[in-house]
């Protein structure tokens, strides 16, 4: 699997041009095809606002789990 093959997979399933994506993110069409094949890292900030667009969590966009769902939150008191 490509670095960020999942990205492209969910702009296709949102019908959305990698233009739109960039966008959204207030980034170039360049910059966003970049981060899609994998020869730029991709700062947090802007896979956090992935993962808002397309609602999924962090560990899917990035490959470390298969769950799309959000996993609900539950702060941790007194760690």
């Amino acid at each position: 699997m490509k670095k960020y093959e999942r990205l492209r997979n969910l702009r296709e399933d949102f019908d959305m041009t990698q233009s739109e994506v960039g966008a959204y993110l207030h980034i170039s069409q360049r910059s966003y095809a970049h981060y899609e094949a994998g020869t730029r890292d991709i700062p947090l900030e802007i896979l956090i606002e992935l993962a808002n667009l397309y609602q999924v969590n962090l560990d899917y966009l990035v490959g470390r789990t298969n769950v799309k769902e959000l996993l609900p939150y539950s702060p941790k008191i007194g760690t």
